[in-house]
């Protein structure tokens, strides 16, 4: 039987809230977590009941330090450890700490705030929210710099081919990686990609795309303040191997050939980078106890 993945495969809906929570020193967070792994589950399930049109759902991820200090079953996940910075001539891929993800969505706002309530009211005892970014679909599915995102995303069956884990890791088969991150190869208006002769070898399309047996699932969202003119991408890239986000990563930050990195850069700050990993809600169920 296949194990119950998580909903790491569905498209990006109108509204989504992103969190990251880093548990508090010297703290007993178990007996938390396991409230918590059963709080996920019921989420979904409710969700899946009340809401079955909205496509609403709350995907947790675990990253390195978390899951050894909730003694989680050995060994890990062959490719979860802490994300190291990828430095390049210019910019870097800045790395942040994170003990649990949260990727809630759905397509009415209402929803999502009742599922970031219910974990915030689990989590605050014992645990510091570290980022709470609130992403929302701009026009058609362009990023704040005005570009249609997510236009190389898989299809399909695809999707699962290139966002879940299955014989390379029969422990975790199911799972996914998550990682997140707070000139382009297309033409801005009509998302018409430019042929090779005109696209620039730095262009974000060139650099970000390494190979048809290289892909992510991408759920990036724009966010904004307009009175303090922050405004960004929060990426979200789900992967059945870290390593194919680690190639894009290089070729961005460090560039390819070394130094042609990706222009994106020069107008967009990595502000966070973090890497997580997306357990079964079999596995989830084990966890609660």
């Amino acid at each position: 039987m296949n194990p119950d993945s998580q909903n790491v495969t569905d498209y990006t809906n109108n509204n989504t809230i992103f969190m990251v929570w880093s548990f508090k020193d010297n703290l007993e967070v178990r007996d938390v977590f396991n409230k918590l792994c059963k709080l996920v589950i019921n989420l979904n399930n409710s969700a899946n009941v009340r809401f079955p049109v909205s496509r609403a759902s709350c995907v947790m991820g675990i990253g390195y330090d978390a899951w050894l200090k909730l003694k989680l079953p050995v060994p890990l996940p062959k490719e979860l450890a802490d994300f190291a910075p990828i430095a390049g001539a210019k910019h870097t891929a800045v790395s942040t700490k994170g003990d649990l993800h949260f990727h809630i969505r759905a397509d009415t706002t209402s929803i999502c705030y009742d599922m970031a309530e219910a974990i915030s009211d689990v989590l605050n005892p014992v645990a510091i929210s570290t980022e709470e970014i609130h992403g929302f679909r701009y026009w058609d599915s362009r990023s704040i710099l005005g570009f249609v995102d997510g236009t190389e995303n898989p299809h399909g069956q695809d999707r699962e081919l290139f966002s879940i884990i299955r014989d390379d890791e029969p422990v975790y088969n199911g799972g996914s990686y998550l990682f997140v991150q707070n000139v382009i190869g297309r033409y801005k208006a009509n998302d018409i990609e430019m042929s090779d002769e005109v696209k620039p070898s730095n262009s974000h399309i060139a650099l970000a795309n390494v190979g048809d047996d290289f892909k992510i699932v991408r759920d990036n969202m724009p966010f904004g303040n307009m009175s303090t003119n922050e405004m960004g991408t929060y990426f979200i890239a789900y992967a059945s191997t870290f390593t194919t986000v680690q190639k894009m990563l290089n070729n961005m930050f460090i560039g390819s050939p070394e130094g042609n990195y990706d222009r994106i850069l020069d107008f967009s700050t990595a502000k966070t980078g973090t890497l997580f990993f997306v357990p079964t809600f079999n596995m989830i169920d084990d966890f609660s106890g």
